[in-house]
């Protein structure tokens, strides 16, 4: 098992070991992650990252070999490396289910334990909610805009490695139908699609050798690139040696709507009629809206998705809101900054919907949990329990979620251009 413990800040840790030595370490906690706003123009947000945010807290612990680089980077105390000898969550976490829709300030994440134990999983629970997040939202942006039509996650070659394998996994979780990432389908069960690039192509001594040779290893099924030459006579050779039962054929640059159109007329005078029409090349979710009136059925995506379209960060933070004091007694406490203001109060949060199922407001109990009206539904589930993982899921669950709380949103969800969040976010209790 290897160790999530230095995938954090120094500060965390100098943290602690200030705190050890005041004897404010075990202090009771509650810290909260959520968001101020959502990205600039976006309607509404996606949570994703939950699951391999549970592996990070299951595997964060400090080992021999953590120990040792932290000993020889002079990070920490000697008093202090022996506490984190034994660390364990041991905690509660709380959380919204991945696939879940959040507005501003939904508490995502409520980690309740001792503040030694809690403020050490700020770092590493940010990184994984901050990426997963941004991408699952993105990716069901380009899925409202796909309207049914298959998206396929390309997007390896244009980040890190290890974020390509989370990037995949979140837009699955979004409604993309498949990866190129072979990680991401050995490690989530995501599935794996891919045929060839223009370097086959350019491999052989003509294009009809390279989709010869495709035809024979991948069967009349597979996907032929038609833009490495002429787009017109690669159309005609893949008709001619795959017959009309060629799988579909890919547009990689163009004009995607009018190439489109055009492959998709001689198509039909060719017979392949069931042939389908894939495009690629740096789209996104205004780009896929564009095309919805365009004989394309099935969408490409690499850079734009695994950046977030934009919007590679959710800006989620995790703050102390709640702490015991001197008699044990919780108290909330909040940071008073103008305009990065926190609420301070242990959080409870509910999906107010009217008689009808759609979504009117993001509820948010503050000491308490609001008053459930009968339409209303709660959102925060049990993660951990006791320090033990209780909340982990299959993927698959949490993408038929995700379909399912998208779909009782207003219609103005759905709208690609820039507006405010669809619904309201509302607290109430502790004089709000």
């Amino acid at each position: 098992m290897t160790s999530t413990a230095l995938l954090t800040d120094h500060y965390e840790l100098t943290m602690l070991q200030a705190a050890l030595q005041a004897g404010t370490a075990h202090r009771r906690s509650v810290f909260e992650l959520f968001p101020r706003r959502l990205p600039e123009g976006r309607r509404y947000g996606v949570v994703a990252g939950v699951g391999r945010a549970l592996d990070a807290v299951e595997r964060f612990r400090f080992d021999d070999e953590v120990l040792t680089a932290l000993r020889n980077g002079h990070v920490v105390d000697e008093a202090t490396l022996a506490w984190l000898a034994d660390y364990r969550f041991s905690g509660d976490i709380w959380g919204y289910a991945e696939g879940e829709i959040y507005f501003p300030y939904s508490p995502i994440l409520i980690v309740e334990g001792t503040f030694a134990e809690a403020v050490l999983l700020e770092t590493v629970l940010l990184s994984i909610y901050n990426h997963d997040s941004a991408i699952a939202s993105a990716a069901s942006r380009m899925t409202t805009a796909a309207a049914g039509r298959p998206c396929i996650e390309m997007g390896s070659r244009r980040t890190h490695e290890e974020a390509a394998v989370a990037a995949a996994r979140a837009a699955y979780l979004s409604g993309f139908a498949t990866t190129s990432n072979l990680a991401a389908g050995h490690r989530y069960g995501v599935p794996t699609a891919g045929t060839s690039a223009h370097s086959f192509t350019l491999l052989h001594d003509s294009e009809a050798d390279a989709f010869r040779a495709q035809v024979a290893s991948l069967g009349t099924g597979t996907s032929l690139l038609v833009d490495t030459y002429d787009i017109t006579e690669a159309v005609r050779l893949g008709v001619e040696i795959a017959g009309p039962e060629l799988g579909a054929v890919r547009i990689d640059s163009g004009d995607l709507g009018v190439l489109a159109v055009r492959v998709r007329e001689q198509l039909d005078r060719l017979g392949a009629t069931e042939t389908r029409i894939i495009v690629t090349s740096d789209l996104d979710e205004f780009a896929i809206a564009a095309l919805r009136a365009a004989p394309v059925d099935g969408y490409g995506v690499g850079t734009q998705l695994v950046t977030g379209s934009g919007h590679p960060t959710c800006g989620f933070v995790y703050k102390l809101v709640a702490r015991a004091d001197d008699q044990g007694e919780m108290v909330s406490v909040a940071k008073k900054s103008t305009d990065k203001i926190s609420i301070g109060g242990r959080k409870f949060a509910l999906r107010r919907r009217n008689a009808q199922g759609v979504a009117e407001a993001e509820v948010i109990g503050v000491g308490e949990p609001p008053v459930n009206d009968g339409d209303d539904r709660p959102l925060l589930v049990p993660l951990v329990r006791d320090g033990e993982v209780v909340g982990r899921e299959p993927l698959d669950a949490a993408r038929e979620r995700h379909l399912t709380r998208r779909s009782e949103l207003p219609l103005a969800a759905r709208q690609m251009s820039k507006g405010e969040p669809v619904i309201d976010t509302l607290h109430v209790g502790d004089d709000h």
